[in-house]
């Protein structure tokens, strides 16, 4: 094996091992400022039917992409927020969860939650999250 071929196998277990630390935190952190810019005034979550606030699942450490993936969805299924960025953010956490992308963030596939909160208080969780892996 010459000194060009074993440089380029270097090269290429770099790539992998950087592409697997990929968590797309910058994309993830503009679209959810946006959605929280363009978020109307925050109301409380009402388990309840009778309250117009959805109540989204604010996820347990370990659970976050699961949880955010469900979250997304029911933000695009009630036209909570701009579809595009919402529908963006959705396909992004669900390649994040089926590639185990962010491992630290999908430890289970199903979203474990103790608490619900408002849509400015799901967003601000994703917010926080990436921030913390951006740092």
């Amino acid at each position: 094996m010459n000194a060009s071929m074993l440089s380029y196998i270097i090269f290429s277990c770099l790539l992998l091992s950087v592409q697997a630390q990929n968590c797309s935190f910058r994309e993830i952190i503009r679209y959810t400022k946006l959605l929280l810019e363009e978020s109307s005034v925050s109301c409380p979550c009402r388990e309840t039917a009778v309250s117009s606030c959805s109540c989204l699942p604010i996820a347990e450490p370990g659970h976050e992409l699961a949880c955010f993936v469900e979250g997304t969805e029911h933000m695009l299924k009630n036209n909570m927020s701009s579809n595009t960025i919402t529908a963006r953010l959705n396909l992004t956490f669900q390649t994040q969860l089926g590639r185990k992308l962010c491992e630290s963030l999908a430890r289970g596939d199903q979203c474990q939650y103790k608490t619900k909160g408002n849509v400015k208080e799901f967003l601000n969780k994703i917010l926080r999250t990436y921030q913390a892996i951006s740092k």
